[in-house]
């Protein structure tokens, strides 16, 4: 049986190839009981070496922050630009979609080909204006509190509109992918509004970068079990997907 440096030196060497480690599988990889892991991450996490979280811990700081629209879309610009690309493969004509707001749907949005007929809902101002160019596209843009740090719209009127429509797909951003809390945003009316849009789609696509995982915000939007697809980019650990096609979630890696 390792003792307490080497039970520490495992979990943080996990830590570094995994991004995310879960109690009840350190338990029974270090045969010590569930006590003794808590103990040992309050440790590490006292030394800031890891993040505890919800049945584990991480090794990036687990709760997201609200940023402009205009800064976030810089980060993992590439990344996000390829995920938007491979939603656009989900797509089929004459199919009525909801967008949501966010960099990484507005990658997608940006990536429609001309003459896709489609009708599209939004909450998102950009991709509004990135859609209303095409002939092809029916853009019907949601009402409501007018959310400047992400260019969208949300609140009441928001979501009473979206109860006179039902979706073939929903495609939705994200702030935080938690194993444990789910989905989340920075924002909670934003996070109620993705729950109605959830409710009103038949297929729910999350597009995120993977430094979205392990993270959390303050308003939770939904558990993993009530979403159908992510897509998402190769930094993401071997035992995030595994643990995300157990629930039935297809994941896509660009």
């Amino acid at each position: 049986m390792m003792n307490l440096a080497e039970r520490h030196q495992f979990i943080l060497n996990r830590l570094q190839r995994d991004q995310y480690i879960n109690v009840v599988d350190l338990c029974k990889e270090l045969k010590v009981s569930s006590v003794t892991i808590r103990k040992d991450l309050k440790l590490l996490e006292d030394k800031t070496l890891l993040f505890r979280t919800h049945g584990g811990a991480t090794i990036n700081n687990p709760y997201t922050v609200d940023r402009p629209v205009n800064e976030k879309e810089k980060i993992q610009s590439t990344e996000k630009n390829k995920i938007g690309l491979a939603a656009v493969s989900l797509l089929n004509e004459n199919d009525s979609i909801v967008i949501a707001s966010g960099t990484t749907v507005f990658y997608f949005a940006k990536n429609i080909p001309s003459g896709t007929t489609l009708t599209v809902v939004t909450s998102a101002l950009n991709v509004a204006l990135e859609l209303m160019r095409e002939p092809s596209i029916e853009v019907i843009q949601l009402g409501g509190l007018l959310r400047k740090s992400s260019s969208s719209v949300m609140g009441s009127y928001a979501e009473q509109i979206l109860g006179d429509f039902y979706f073939n797909k929903l495609f939705l951003g994200v702030d935080g992918i938690d194993l444990d809390y789910g989905l989340t945003t920075t924002n909670a009316m934003e996070a109620h509004l993705n729950r109605k849009m959830i409710n009103a789609s038949q297929k729910t696509v999350v597009l995120a970068d993977s430094t979205k995982f392990g993270k959390r915000g303050f308003g939770k939007i939904c558990g993993l079990d009530e979403i159908d697809h992510i897509i998402t980019d190769k930094g993401i650990s071997e035992q995030i997907v595994k643990h995300l096609e157990s629930l039935g979630v297809t994941v896509t890696i660009v």
